[in-house]
């Protein structure tokens, strides 16, 4: 047996540059680029690079081998390698001006298909929702471009219609669970087949072409490309899952991407808006029940873990709750309101939302409409109000959505400072820096309070507790009783033994019986219940007997584990700074309101 050579074998072997792939493949590197991005076949980071490398020093890019070798039997290779010949023969028609032939083969331009490897890629249904983050996120930031050179008109009205699609099998199921408002934009989370996804819909601003080309539009035109394939494989199976028409149909004039429309961008971003304010067609004819997803707790109630059921029944409650919280509510929103997270969150919920018919299409009642509850305010003061009506800025839908409740509309009237709006995405047992409002919030305080240590699954009953403590302490206060009665036999018997016995004898103990007399006096002195004194921390000795664990926890490290202890070490020391700058700009921001208030209240007098 010929005994293998070196690099022959082991990580030289599995591992491959992306120069000798593109050789193995015979594609260029666009295509090479496109092809890994609709597979899913990235570049890998060897465990020695060196090894991997065959000896060579520098930094290549590396695949695995048997990635590669899988893209060789991959048919959509053959329809790249096609576009490149189509490229070829329309540039000689073009170059010998045989216009006749080259419209004959614009006809026979290739397409390339990529429906199978949608299949491919998410063998499961359940699979392509678990990974539908990233495409909503880049759908909805490309469902906002204009046509550029890279991103055709055609590619972002897709964009836009799967979006809207997608947001109105949201509204139509309820499955909305958690919103927050954040400077890249709007974060939605929803409860889609038991599954947590979460997207951002970015902030609506005119587009503002940047003149240095730092985003390669190109690479995220491919995502899109099958990105766009699956969300419309995932948007057929969710309409159907609903009773609902697809391709859902809607209203004449909307969607309809005339000239008016795509040369216009407000108009453009309007008539995605009007899409969402109207309700689809269903398959049924008959409004699907509530409750139909209510949690059969009868069932569960043969299991002894009753904290567990409890659990969901609270939890299924909430949802409930939460289904219906804008129900029977009529919303107008005023025109400087960005509409389209508040039309997604007050349909989701059961509201009525309009505005303005004279400014944007896709309006359903007048602003003049006796039975509105709420008008949605952004400005300082407003010229005409209504008596029957509560005028709130847009934070309070989005509080009440993260709470689960209607919250007070006290703090949210016009002109009033909004108090702080919190991050539902964040756990409230976290060890970074926790705001003061967080933990004073009634919802919260519960879980504050309780320790990580403590668990549903391990705590003890607390009348259980109860019982055992009082039964400690009538056993305490029994034998203390015990050997007070003791100590005084002992005292009689003395005394009767001095009668008879001689001076000399009655005197010995006498002072015996004196002493323990005393002890039994200093030992009831010290059990008895005194005033507690404050007892001060040395801040230096804490630190130094911390430093000290700190070193003692170092000598204990493996050599091999050191690296890895220092960059723990590191981290930990990254977020106490990071926790005690926050402190210091809350400590800050609290100094100045006071002072502004104390200003106030001297201006005032």
């Amino acid at each position: 047996m010929r005994r293998p050579r070196k690099y022959e074998s082991g990580e030289a072997k599995q591992y491959i540059t992306r120069r000798a792939a593109l050789r193995k493949l015979q594609l260029s590197l666009n295509d090479f680029r496109r092809l890994c991005i609709i597979k899913g076949v990235y570049p890998r980071e060897p465990k020695h690079r060196r090894r991997a490398q065959k000896g060579s020093s520098d930094i290549k890019i590396l695949y695995h081998a048997k990635d590669i070798r899988f893209l060789l039997h991959e048919p959509i290779v053959w329809t790249l390698r096609d576009y490149k010949i189509f490229a070829k023969k329309t540039g000689r028609d073009r170059a010998i001006k045989d216009f006749r032939n080259l419209k004959r083969r614009l006809a026979q331009y290739p397409e390339l298909k990529i429906d199978h490897i949608v299949k491919e890629r998410y063998p499961t249904f359940i699979d392509a929702i678990k990974d539908l983050d990233d495409c909503l996120t880049l759908l909805f930031l490309f469902s906002t471009f204009p046509s550029l050179r890279l991103i055709p008109r055609d590619q972002s009205a897709l964009c836009r219609r799967l979006t809207i699609e997608f947001l109105h099998y949201i509204i139509a199921s309820k499955s909305l669970r958690k919103v927050f408002i954040s400077i890249k934009g709007f974060y939605f989370q929803a409860d889609i087949k038991g599954q947590k996804v979460t997207w951002i819909v970015p902030h609506y601003y005119p587009f503002k072409p940047h003149s240095k080309e730092e985003v390669d539009f190109k690479v995220m035109s491919i995502f899109v490309e099958f990105y766009s394939i699956m969300l419309g494989f995932a948007n057929y199976r969710l309409y159907h899952s609903q009773n609902l028409a697809y391709p859902p149909q809607f209203p004449v004039g909307v969607l309809k991407d005339s000239e008016e429309t795509l040369n216009d961008e407000s108009s453009f971003i309007s008539d995605r808006i009007a899409a969402l304010n109207f309700e689809l067609e269903r398959t049924d004819k008959i409004a699907e029940d509530e409750d139909d997803n209510v949690i059969d707790l009868e069932l569960l109630e043969q299991d002894g873990d009753s904290r567990r059921i409890l659990k969901m029944k609270k939890e299924a409650q909430e949802i409930a709750r939460l289904k219906s919280l804008f129900k029977g509510l009529k919303f107008f929103i005023n025109r400087e309101v960005p509409r389209e997270p508040l039309v997604i969150l007050l349909r989701s919920f059961g509201a009525r939302v309009s505005w303005d018919s004279t400014v944007f299409s896709g309006a359903t009642f007048d602003e003049s409409d006796e039975t509105i509850t709420h008008q949605i305010v952004d400005r300082p003061s407003l010229n005409k109000q209504y008596i029957s009506r509560d005028y709130i800025q847009p934070q309070w839908v989005f509080d009440c959505v993260n709470k689960r409740q209607l919250l007070p509309t006290s703090k949210y009237f016009i002109g009033v400072v909004l108090p702080p709006h919190l991050s539902p995405f964040v756990e409230p047992n976290r060890d970074a820096y926790i705001p003061p409002e967080e933990i004073h919030d009634p919802a919260n305080i519960e879980v504050h309070e309780q320790s990580d240590e403590e668990s549903p699954e391990n705590d003890v009953e607390p009348v259980n507790s109860e019982v055992s403590q009082n039964f400690m302490d009538f056993q305490l206060e029994k034998a203390y009783q015990e050997e007070n009665a003791e100590v005084d036999q002992f005292v009689e018997s003395v005394h009767e033994e001095k009668s008879e016995d001689g001076i000399e004898e009655n005197k010995e103990k006498n002072s015996k019986a004196n002493e323990k007399e005393k002890r039994r006096l200093h030992e009831k002195k010290n059990m008895s219940v005194e005033s507690g004194k404050i007892c001060k921390e040395d801040k230096r000795l804490l630190r130094k007997n911390k430093i000290d664990e700190h070193r003692l926890q170092a000598r204990m490290v493996k050599p091999r584990h050191r690296n890895l202890f220092r960059k723990l070490i590191r981290e930990k020391q990254v977020k106490e700074k990071e926790e005690w700058l926050l402190k210091k700009k809350r400590r800050l921001i609290d100094q100045k309101d006071k002072e502004a208030k104390k200003a106030y209240k001297k201006t005032k007098a």
